[in-house]
């Protein structure tokens, strides 16, 4: 569905020059611009881009360099190109849901995209006061840790940092984490009795937006889930979403 123009070719320049500093690439820039009019709900579902000519004209920039921008931004799921016609919003949002516990490879494949899985590290650590306050551990005491990217296609759409029990998975650091998820093998290794979410907006991190190639000032959603194995916290898990690339769902019966 096409609605309206996203802007006219006219503001294309003040829009840019709000784009941080010049030291920035200029497709960057450019990609920037067009994700913060997106992610703040300016630029809508279906609206149509200006053209590449009009970019060009408006902004001094190559064509080269706004077509890197905007092809970038096409395989991020976040513009739809047609041929002939022009360069639409479509926000192309994986979606989970908000009261249950689900593989997120089962997500990414149930939606006909291709999932696989980057690992950061797979480590033992030591628990700091917080981690083994949850699992009523000593401080100091020995924990499973990994970090792992999630991606859509050639999109990263999560990125997790989960803490573990070793009691209840003394074989985690042997998983390979590429051929199937922490979810699954916790489940195998300790199945599920319970779960809990809690939801927030946050900004990423440095080095959080670099892992998920985003900006700094995208808005994310951070799921700070924990589940248990009947009546033992097995695992303790940060699930961080790109606000442009993944929504939660659920539903509800008043009955």
């Amino acid at each position: 569905m096409v609605s309206g123009l996203a802007v006219e070719g006219a503001d294309l320049a003040r829009l840019y020059a709000e784009q941080g500093s010049s030291s920035t690439p200029a497709y960057q820039r450019v990609k920037d611009l067009v994700i913060e009019q997106i992610t703040s709900g300016r630029w809508r579902e279906g609206d149509a881009l200006p053209s590449e000519s009009q970019f060009v004209e408006s902004l001094g920039l190559s064509r080269m360099t706004i077509n890197r921008a905007l092809r970038e931004l096409s395989a991020q799921g976040m513009l739809r190109r047609v041929m002939g016609v022009g360069t639409f919003v479509h926000v192309d949002k994986g979606s989970s849901a908000l009261v249950e516990v689900h593989n997120i490879a089962d997500e990414v494949r149930h939606r006909g995209r291709r999932y696989h899985a980057q690992v950061l590290f797979l480590r033992e650590e030591a628990a700091g006061p917080d981690i083994s306050g949850q699992f009523g551990l000593d401080v100091g005491a020995t924990v499973f840790r990994s970090r792992v990217v999630h991606f859509e296609d050639d999109v990263a759409v999560q990125l997790e940092d989960r803490y573990v029990n070793p009691q209840f998975a003394p074989h985690y650091l042997d998983q390979d984490f590429t051929r199937r998820t922490p979810f699954t093998y916790l489940s195998e290794a300790a199945p599920l009795g319970r779960g809990e979410h809690i939801v927030e907006a946050v900004l990423p991190s440095a080095e959080e937006s670099a892992i998920l190639g985003i900006t700094e000032s995208e808005p994310c959603l951070r799921i700070h889930r924990r589940t248990w194995s009947q009546d033992a916290l097995v695992s303790i898990a940060r699930l961080l979403h790109p606000g442009s690339r993944y929504r939660l769902e659920g539903t509800f019966d008043t009955h």
